[in-house]
């Protein structure tokens, strides 16, 4: 049983939706990395609740860092930091406690921990835990960014509504662009839409999902492993450690299948003296190993399972069968704030990469 994730670079979780606060321990980041509190906060502005799309329920979400860092840099030892929970509304949860609500992790969760679970908001399993992800990302962001390497995602498409793909020749500036919006699309008029979309479920007491684009930049070749430690596998592994995360692909992804070798490979070439591909259909990665170019990949976010409407499920601990309709503060999609949580996990994967790789001296201030 573990919370902990990463093999240079550990991330381990901690706390509940409802517990007085929530945290992680960054470990194995090196000595003097410029610890940035104001990019920090930045980040996690971007994962915040913001207007009618999103959960009602306000957190400031300040971080506190508590160990390993020392005048703004980081001392080579475990960074401890801690989100308090100041918006709970426990009593919301109070009638739910026995019931499975349909898409959630009660009945799992009530399983493998034998009844001890903290069911109020969801419990550890909650999106909540997402918000020290985004902290801890958000150093490591800032880590890679100081070398070049940047990353970006996008809402790539929201129940049926598509936002442009992302163009090759600009991406730089597409992912510093994306990263200053707090919904990160763009096309604006697709944005507008999407919104309305949300809105909509919102009312029908629904909600709706999506698929997210992300793109790293900057990456040397080299980086990953022909098996089971591929660039590919591992970033599954963190991506789908994010709640409501459903599915993952790489390049071209499930398009793959309607396309032949001669459409699928990409060619190789020199540009101003360094070995690239004409095409990134295969989004960065050949044999588990960066090739050099971006980095690409599609994330599916399902629908939030939180919803007002009535369904069918069962009382856990009388075995019957009931009706369960989920009253509260839920977001109508969440789809826009796990583009940030994407991001972080990410950054946190390349950075182990880069440590793999390069040794951690190479981050050193």
């Amino acid at each position: 049983m573990s919370n902990t994730f990463g093999r240079h670079l550990k991330i381990t979780l901690f706390g509940e939706s409802h517990g007085p606060s929530i945290g992680a321990i960054l470990d194995g980041l090196p000595g003097g990395v410029k610890i940035d509190e104001e990019y920090i906060a930045s980040r996690m502005q971007l994962r915040r609740a913001v207007g009618t799309i999103s959960t009602a329920r306000q957190e400031a979400d300040q971080v506190h860092i508590l160990s390993g860092v020392k005048d703004g840099y980081s001392e080579g030892t475990p960074i401890a930091l801690v989100i308090d929970n100041s918006n709970v509304h426990s009593k919301d949860y109070s009638s739910l406690a026995d019931l499975a609500r349909p898409g959630h992790a009660d009945y799992t969760g009530h399983i493998k921990y034998d009844g001890f679970e903290d069911p109020r908001g969801g419990g550890h399993f909650s999106g909540r835990l997402t918000a020290p992800i985004t902290a801890c990302g958000a150093i490591v962001q800032h880590m890679l960014a100081e070398k070049g390497i940047l990353c970006g995602s996008h809402i790539r498409q929201l129940h049926g509504i598509d936002d442009l793909p992302f163009d090759s020749e600009h991406l730089k500036e597409q992912i510093s662009q994306l990263n200053q919006k707090q919904f990160a699309v763009l096309d604006d008029m697709a944005a507008k839409a999407m919104q309305a979309e949300i809105e909509a479920a919102r009312k029908q007491l629904d909600s709706v999902g999506g698929i997210l684009e992300t793109a790293v930049i900057g990456l040397p070749a080299g980086l990953g492993e022909p098996e089971f430690d591929s660039i590919e596998s591992q970033l599954a592994h963190g991506i789908f450690s994010i709640p409501a995360v459903k599915g993952i692909s790489f390049g071209e992804g499930f398009g793959f299948a309607g396309m032949k070798g001669s459409q699928a490979n990409d060619a190789f070439c020199i540009r101003n003296g360094k070995i690239e591909t004409v095409t990134n259909h295969n989004g960065g990665i050949n044999g588990g190993i960066t090739n050099g170019m971006p980095v690409l990949f599609q994330t599916v976010i399902k629908p939030t399972p939180s919803i007002a409407q009535v369904q069918d499920t069962v009382n856990f601990a009388t075995k019957e069968e009931t009706k369960i309709a989920i009253h509260g503060r839920h977001d109508p999609a969440i789809i826009h704030r796990a583009r940030v949580v994407a991001d972080s996990v990410t950054c946190l994967v390349m950075a182990d990469f880069m440590m793999e790789r390069f040794g951690r001296e190479y981050f050193h201030g």
